[in-house]
């Protein structure tokens, strides 16, 4: 096939996707967006974190709900935010007030990575339904908390790892469970090239910052502007780099498709080694083996997606596309409703669109819906819990630099002490989480 003719057939091919799924695969019960509340019944929404994807979430989650108030550590963020919702939500710097607010009844989480566990967790136990951002945790036993909290207080919680909403991602994983590539064995992902930078200089904080509150559980150090704001995740403190930045979301949609958890995992990086600098990998890799025998590798270079190799073709999704001979196929025999694999068809009923935009509205629309129907959204705490805490064993298995065997239904390293410590990290005094 010329390539003008395949990028021409792929493009019909995956579009028609998008309107198989519209059509097929979810039941449309509710509507939020044509079918909203009368004004009295609108839930009410508090938003924690306003700056970048903070900002995003909190605008697609107005159509479901009102934004009655907002809350920042920057004064700057909380006061341009409040202006941007119509100058009439409540504002506050410290989270814990805005969960004391009677008319929150739902809490969005933009915040940098190191708050999310704690303010998820007070949030639940404050009777709040939850939509947190990804990654969900900084380490492994937060992730166990907030799955035990989670089921406790019988909360609705949605993970941001919004691709489990977008048509190629999900129809990827079908066909891989569906056996339309044979025998799964290989998975590579692709993440990119961490940030590097310094030394920095110190400086005081500004005004209009709470940098105490800022740095919650992790150690207070002297400001540096570049530890706050977006580039928080190139500092282990905060974060875990693009391991789990682009990790959270490609590792998932792999781990999806694998059906499986990780029992071996090997890894190798450089570190910068700068005082007062970026210090997440120079360059790393990763590799896992699962108990049902798949190998996947996260590598830094390469075309940022995700290959499944199987032992009858190969796929290859990313945000823009969906490609490979399977998919092809799918022209003359497609995905048959009834062979289904990852779907609930009681659960998901949100009608499916195209596009990255669309796939985000359409994963917050899933989590309203979840919180009308007391139902389990696509992106839950238990999956997204397990994604990340694979991205956490990578970081480890580099940090280590050799070998590490884990048990995945006890969460814990074989015959490794030290391994098993760095599944927490020491929190700072009034901070703890628990």
């Amino acid at each position: 096939m010329r390539s003008a003719n395949r990028r021409e057939f792929l493009t019909t091919t995956v579009a028609g996707l998008g309107s198989a799924f519209s059509a097929g695969l979810f039941v449309n019960r509710a509507r939020a967006q044509e079918n909203p509340r009368s004004a009295n019944e609108r839930l009410g929404i508090g938003a924690i974190g306003l700056r970048y994807q903070g900002t995003v979430i909190t605008e697609k989650a107005r159509a479901f709900g009102d934004i009655v108030a907002v809350c920042d550590v920057d004064r700057h963020v909380r006061e341009q935010a409040r202006a941007s919702f119509g100058s009439t939500p409540a504002i506050f710097e410290d989270y814990r007030d805005l969960l004391k607010q009677k008319n929150v009844d739902v809490v969005l989480i933009g915040t940098p990575d190191h708050w999310h566990t704690k303010m998820l967790i007070d949030a639940c136990r404050a009777g709040k339904d939850v939509y947190c951002e990804k990654p969900l945790t900084l380490t492994i036993q937060e992730g166990q908390l907030i799955r035990d909290v989670v089921a406790a207080t019988n909360r609705v919680v949605q993970v941001g790892s919004w691709q489990r909403s977008d048509h190629r991602f999900r129809t990827a994983v079908e066909m891989v469970r569906q056996g339309r590539i044979g025998q799964l064995q290989e998975v590579e992902v692709v993440l990119g090239k961490n940030v590097t930078g310094g030394p920095f200089p110190t400086t005081t904080p500004p005004g209009n910052l709470n940098w105490n509150l800022w740095q919650g559980q992790t150690p207070d150090v002297p400001y540096i502007p570049e530890r706050s704001h977006y580039t928080f995740r190139w500092w282990y403190e905060y974060s875990g780099g693009q391991m789990t930045d682009w990790g959270a979301h490609h590792v998932d949609i792999a781990q999806w498709a694998i059906d499986s958890l990780p029992v071996e995992i090997t890894g190798k990086a450089n570190y910068p080694g700068v005082e007062n600098g970026y210090n997440v990998a120079i360059d790393f890799e990763a590799h896992y083996r699962y108990a049902n025998g798949v190998k996947m590798s996260i590598l830094d270079h390469g075309r940022n997606g995700i290959l499944f190799t199987g032992t009858e073709g190969r796929i290859f999704a990313n945000r823009g596309s969906i490609t490979g001979k399977p998919v092809e196929d799918l022209a003359t025999s497609p995905l048959g409703r009834e062979q289904f694999q990852i779907y609930d068809f009681d659960n998901f009923d949100r009608p499916e669109r195209s596009g990255k935009l669309d796939a985000i509205i359409n994963h917050m629309g899933n989590f309203f819906d979840c919180i009308a129907t007391r139902r389990t959204p696509i992106s839950d705490v238990e999956n997204q819990h397990r994604s990340i805490s694979t991205c956490h064993l990578g970081n480890l298995a580099m940090k280590l630099g050799r070998p590490l065997k884990w048990n995945p239904d006890r969460e814990e390293f074989i015959d490794d002490d030290e391994a098993n410590r760095l599944r927490s990290r020491p929190q700072r005094e009034g901070f703890e989480i628990g």
